[in-house]
C-alpha cells in the first residue's frame, strides 16, 4: 500500500514510449472493439485515457462511457453493455454477491484520504455524533456509502436514525449549494467544492486505521471478455502502469498548467488548479505491490478479497445485499498484474 518511489524498469521503459508524442499506433487495424466504463474520479490515467494510449497500446477500438457511480458501472457490466469498468470496493462487493460475472484485476487506487465526510457550514455538525438526525448526501453501494455506516457505527450513532439519501456526485454538489443537505461523504471533484464550506469529519484513510476496513477503487473486466481478450487486457494493464509510474515518478511535473493535469480535468469534470491536490490524497500501488498479498495475490487471503469479504458482510447487515459468498477471491484476479510486475 505504499507508494514506491521507484518504478520497474520494465514500467519505465513503457512509460518513455507511452507518453512519448512521436509514439507511433500500431500497424494493427481496429477490427476489435470494447468499451470501458469510468467515473469522475482524478486519477493519473485520465492522461492515457484523453491521449488515445490504450489504442495505440492494443490495437482495439476504444469507447469511454461516463457513469454516475460505481453501481451503474456493475449495472453496465452485468448487462454486457459494458466490458471493462472503475468501480470501488463496495460496488464490487455487492455486485459479485449478486452474482455478476466480473474480475477485479487492478486497483485504481487505494483511496485514503481522497474520500471524506463533510459537515455543510451552518448545519451545527462538527463531530460523527453529531449527525443523529440529519441528513447525509452519499452515492447508494458506493465506498463512501459503505465507510458512512462504519463511521457513523463507530461513533455511536444509528444509521436508522439519520436519513441518508441515494445522490449521485453532480446531485450532491447541486444539494449542497441549496443546502438540502447536512453532510457529504464524497471523493473529487465534488469533495474540493464543498470542502470550501464545509468542515471534514473524518476521512477514509482515518477510517481504516482506526477500523482496519479498508476500501479501494479498482478496474473491474467481465471475465468471458478477459478470457477471450486477454492479449488486450494485459496492453491495458500495461498503460495504467505507465501512468502510475509517470506520475509518481515526475509528480512534480504535474502541474495545474501540465498537460497531464489538464487531461485529468477534462475527463473527470475537476479543476485543474485543485488537481495536483486532489492526486496527492491517494496512493497508487504498483504492479508488484498488487501482485503481493497485500492487494490481489494470494487468493482468500489476498487483501482485496479479504476487504471484499468484510465490506460485503457490512453491507448484508445493513440490508444492502441479501447474501455473501464463501470466498470472494473468485473474483480477483491477480494474473494480469503478475505479468506486469515481471
Amino acid at each position: 500500500m505504499n507508494r514506491l518511489l521507484r518504478p520497474l524498469a520494465i514500467l519505465t521503459a513503457f512509460g518513455a514510449l507511452a507518453f512519448s508524442t512521436t509514439y507511433a499506433a500500431p500497424a494493427i487495424a481496429q477490427s476489435k472493439e470494447v468499451v470501458i466504463a469510468y467515473q469522475d474520479m482524478v486519477v493519473p490515467w485520465r492522461y492515457a485515457q484523453a491521449t488515445g494510449e490504450v489504442e495505440r497500446a492494443t490495437g482495439y477500438k476504444v469507447t469511454y462511457r461516463k457513469l454516475g457511480s460505481g453501481a451503474d458501472v456493475i449495472r453496465a457490466l452485468a448487462s454486457g453493455s459494458v466490458q471493462l469498468g472503475e468501480a470501488g470496493s463496495s460496488p464490487i462487493a455487492a455486485g459479485l454477491s449478486q452474482g455478476v460475472d466480473l474480475s477485479l484485476f487492478w486497483i485504481l487506487d487505494n483511496i485514503n484520504d481522497a474520500e471524506a465526510l463533510v459537515a455543510r457550514d451552518g448545519s451545527g455538525v462538527t463531530s460523527v455524533k453529531q449527525l443523529n438526525g440529519k441528513k447525509i448526501g452519499v452515492p447508494f453501494v458506493s465506498t463512501s456509502h459503505f465507510h458512512t455506516l462504519v463511521a457513523l457505527q463507530a461513533a455511536g450513532v444509528d444509521p436508522a436514525k439519520v436519513k441518508i439519501v441515494n445522490l449521485r456526485p453532480p446531485e450532491i454538489a447541486a444539494a449542497w449549494e441549496r443546502g438540502d443537505i447536512d453532510a457529504t461523504y464524497i471523493w473529487d471533484p465534488v469533495l474540493a467544492k464543498v470542502k470550501k464550506n464545509g468542515k471534514v469529519l473524518t476521512t477514509s484513510g482515518a477510517i481504516a486505521k482506526s477500523t482496519g476496513k479498508a476500501t479501494f477503487d479498482g478496474f473491474v473486466v467481465d471475465r468471458k471478455f478477459a478470457r477471450e481478450n486477454k492479449d488486450f487486457v494485459d496492453g491495458f494493464v500495461k498503460v495504467l502502469a505507465a501512468t502510475d509510474a509517470n506520475y509518481r515518478e515526475h509528480k512534480a511535473a504535474w502541474t495545474a498548467g501540465s498537460a497531464q493535469v489538464a487531461a485529468v480535468a477534462k475527463e473527470s469534470g475537476a479543476n485543474a488548479d485543485e488537481v495536483p491536490a486532489s492526486l496527492a490524497l491517494y496512493a497508487f500501488p504498483t504492479p508488484a505491490q498488487q501482485a503481493s498479498n497485500v492487494w490481489l495475490g494470494g487468493g482468500a487471503q489476498s487483501g482485496a478479497a479479504k476487504s471484499l469479504a468484510a465490506t460485503a458482510a457490512f453491507l448484508k447487515a445493513q440490508g444492502t445485499i441479501q447474501t455473501e459468498l464463501p470466498d470472494y477471491s473468485v473474483g480477483v484476479d491477480a494474473s494480469f498484474v503478475q505479468r506486469a510486475a515481471r
